[in-house]
């Protein structure tokens, strides 16, 4: 599995929580015991792009929910994904667990989202770490138009393979067994036989009682008020967040600090799940209880 033999390895215990209305499903590996590792995926993915990194950190209690309106979580009936929706959510499923100074891990929206809860939060109730995976206050147009061409054409096709060889084209860096399996978590098979994404059409909705989306400027004071050690992750190969964009952000957070990850794109936990392993594990090692 993405290069990596596994001799031995558990199935993910599930759960849901709910949260303003919504069913929120996530997954948790490993010891309740342990120390606890939030991961939020990216816009458009599910829980499941982090099977291989929960199962590369069997040392630490892994849980990681489907964002509202992706994967098995409800979709918002009111169309509301908002920063503040999505933020709210997290606020619930950490309440929820009991969770008490867990690391929160994000990539792209997931990175967004834990970005804006620790901003939210006192210096003293921040996550005993932070880690941004390809996501900062400013990202990129091209990627962004790039990846936003990938999620917006058709949402049927006739098989699961046709999904598969699509979004190898998107991303050749990525190990098709792997992708495939991440993919059946993602799609849901219609009466016509024809399959299509479980996540919303809708989800850049705001709903009717939504505010404003933040600016670059919010997001750069939203930076200014993280306290925690943060890490920044960039994928080396990431169209959407340059090596500059990683060096900034890092520099301005009081206690950031950055890597690349080589042969990587903007969804490094599914193109080299084990190296972003090895990554959190150093980290999480070397940051302050």
């Amino acid at each position: 599995m993405a290069g990596w033999e596994l001799d031995d390895f558990g199935l993910p215990r599930e759960g849901n929580v709910e949260s303003n209305g919504l069913q929120l499903h996530y997954l948790e590996w490993g010891d309740a015991a342990a120390q606890p590792l939030v991961m939020l995926h990216g816009g458009a993915l599910t829980a499941h792009t982090w099977d291989v990194v929960c199962l590369a950190l069997p040392e630490y209690r892994c849980i990681v929910p489907d964002l509202r309106g992706h994967g098995d979580s409800d979709w918002a009936p009111d169309g509301d994904y908002s920063s503040e929706a999505y933020r709210a959510d997290l606020e619930a499923l950490i309440a929820h667990l009991q969770l008490d100074r867990c690391v929160l891990i994000g990539n792209s929206l997931g990175g967004a989202t834990a970005l804006r809860y620790t901003a939210e939060r006192s210096p003293d109730q921040q996550p005993a770490a932070l880690v941004l995976v390809d996501i900062g206050p400013e990202m990129r147009e091209a990627g962004r138009r790039r990846l936003r061409n990938f999620t917006d054409a058709p949402r049927e096709l006739d098989s699961v393979e046709d999904f598969v060889e699509r979004a190898v084209e998107f991303n050749p860096l990525r190990d098709r067994n792997v992708l495939r399996r991440s993919l059946l978590n993602n799609l849901r098979q219609l009466p016509t036989g024809k399959w299509t994404w479980k996540y919303d059409p809708n989800r850049f909705g705001r709903g009717p009682n939504a505010s404003a989306p933040p600016t670059s400027e919010d997001r750069w004071r939203d930076v200014q008020r993280v306290v925690c050690p943060t890490l920044v992750v960039r994928g080396g190969n990431s169209d959407m967040f340059l090596d500059e964009d990683a060096e900034k952000l890092a520099t301005t957070l009081r206690d950031g600090r950055w890597i690349r990850i080589e042969n990587a794109s903007h969804t490094v936990q599914g193109d080299q799940p084990l190296a972003l392993a090895n990554a959190i594990r150093d980290f999480v090692g070397s940051a302050p209880p």
